[in-house]
């Protein structure tokens, strides 16, 4: 099946991404975080929504390994 097609319980979605149940609710409640559909009282992620959303926060750090307060450290 195709990614974009297939949709998460908000369990799944915790499970997916480690962050936990009442931090997915309560994003939703006010109103940022992960897209989602409702479905009666049910709540579905896009597993697509729910990658692009992750990638969307990806850090990349510089070339040198950093310590405490951004110094770099050395090798």
């Amino acid at each position: 099946m195709d990614d974009s097609y297939q949709y998460l319980t908000e369990v799944e979605v915790s499970q997916m991404t480690r962050m936990a149940v009442q931090t997915l609710r309560n994003d939703r409640f006010n109103g940022r975080g992960i897209p989602y559909s409702k479905i009666g009282r049910s709540v579905r992620y896009s597993h697509h929504d729910v990658v692009v959303y992750m990638e969307s926060r990806k850090i990349s750090t510089t070339s040198g390994r950093t310590g405490h307060m951004g110094h770099i450290l050395k090798s």
